[in-house]
């Protein structure tokens, strides 16, 4: 993780990769975060209604696309949110929050799943 991060410039991504890997939990995240950015996942509104319950928090250590309706009220931590993700997330009574925002308030990774 430490020698993929050297080649990180983004200081938000590097900020959020280390604040990943201090805490066990939160370690898969900063694994995936400090990946080649071709091998960061980008999933859709699509992917995230059909895998989720509304009681879960769902995890992307990626980019949140708008491609697909999404009908379920739950919270979604990303790294990023296209603009048109993050309002139908919003329109349909969920939260788009920042990836670094739910590592520092769930450090324990309660209820927590990881789209990768």
């Amino acid at each position: 993780i430490e020698k993929q991060a050297k080649r990180k410039t983004n200081s938000e991504l590097l900020e959020t990769i280390f604040l990943a890997r201090k805490n066990e939990k939160w370690l898969e995240v900063a694994e995936i975060l400090s990946r080649p950015r071709k091998r960061i996942p980008n999933i859709n509104l699509k992917e995230i209604n059909k895998n989720t319950k509304d009681t879960d928090v769902i995890i992307v250590p990626g980019k949140v696309l708008s491609v697909g309706e999404i009908d379920k009220k739950i919270k979604i931590a990303a790294f990023k949110f296209s603009e048109k993700a993050k309002e139908k997330i919003e329109a349909a009574g969920g939260s788009a929050v920042k990836l670094s925002d739910e590592i520092n308030k769930n450090k324990e990774a309660k209820d927590v799943i990881i789209l990768k």
